[in-house]
């Protein structure tokens, strides 16, 4: 195993304070590795940047045409988003159209990240729904398939007909037979994979065509995620922001614990990365700094730079430390 190397830095003042090592690695659809840092080999869980992969079975059944799925839906499919007005106002409406409700969903609810509606339920009931989880999205994605498949309610188990075409998905736009799955932080089997074959499924998804169901699906996916980044992520969000500063070019998925996916239809190539302490501050700024070193991203970029080069304030806004690029790129 190749040991991780180091994609970040942490500066307070002039003093060296902390580094983020990791794994990240480039490949063409044919899984070939351009370039690589650490061990692209390494078998992990790229948790919600996989979304994209598990939406591939909502469009290619044709469940998504059958329900009258636009972009938008499909972009909250692969979305890991702030539980906004804007997100969780098109989940309950998603799950009206099917004639569900939120109990049907089985993703279980947490406080959103966004501020506004977060405050809305505190100083409310208290207790969030299952739309606002960041994953309510996906899941609505899930039961759309699993009422066009008739089949049971349980749609997060590993056996049950949603999964099982999951998987098949999984495995064979990573080009591997996936050594297992844990169960994600929304309930859903995630499936593992190498880095490499990640970005190969990435590269993938960046030369799809529309030959075939599981192409057009692909190309539909990656261009509803371009062109809706609010609903994949959020406003201030890295995955928003950095598909934004990239004109559309370029789809960008995050993942629990410091996982990111790229799209990069120009150049035909998959990203995939992962921090090994878990840190998102680290991957945020790994990920800038590769999409920069694929052309991808302007250096200079107000936004490049606010990843790259992120600010750390102290409790009264101060700029007391930043986030700074790793070795590997200097």
């Amino acid at each position: 195993m190749t040991a991780p190397v180091e994609l970040a830095q942490v500066w307070r003042g002039d003093f060296l304070e902390c580094v983020h090592m990791g794994h990240a690695v480039v490949c063409n659809a044919q899984g070939e590795v351009i370039k690589a840092w650490g061990d692209p080999e390494l078998v992990v869980l790229p948790r919600s940047s996989s979304k994209m992969i598990q939406a591939l079975p909502l469009v290619e059944s044709g469940a998504a045409d059958a329900a009258g799925l636009t972009s938008e839906h499909l972009a909250l499919a692969c979305a890991s988003h702030n539980g906004a007005d804007i997100h969780v106002r098109r989940v309950r409406a998603w799950l009206a159209d099917l004639g569900l409700s939120d109990d049907d969903l089985r993703c279980g609810g947490h406080i959103p990240r966004d501020e506004a509606e977060a405050k809305c339920i505190i100083c409310g009931s208290g207790h969030p729904e299952q739309v606002h989880n960041n994953c309510s999205g996906k899941h609505a994605g899930f039961l759309t398939l699993t009422k066009y498949l008739g089949a049971g309610p349980e749609y997060v188990d590993a056996d049950h007909p949603v999964q099982t075409a999951v998987r098949d998905a999984f495995e064979e736009v990573t080009g591997e037979d996936s050594p297992g799955f844990a169960i994600d932080g929304c309930s859903a089997p995630n499936f593992a994979s190498s880095l490499k074959g990640m970005a190969r499924a990435m590269a993938w998804f960046a030369t799809a065509s529309e030959t075939d169901a599981r192409g057009r699906a692909a190309v539909r996916l990656r261009q509803a995620m371009v062109a809706h980044p609010e609903l994949v992520a959020g406003e201030g969000r890295a995955c928003t922001e950095l598909m934004r500063a990239m004109s559309g070019k370029v789809a960008l998925k995050t993942g629990a614990e410091a996982y990111f996916g790229a799209i990069l239809p120009e150049q035909g190539l998959g990203v995939a990365l992962k921090m090994v302490d878990g840190q998102t501050r680290g991957a945020e700024s790994a990920i800038a700094s590769i999409l920069v070193e694929l052309g991808a991203l302007d250096a200079g970029h107000p936004t490049a730079q606010r990843f790259i080069n992120a600010p750390i304030p102290n409790c009264r806004g101060i700029v007391a430390a930043n986030v700074r690029s790793g070795a590997a790129f200097l």
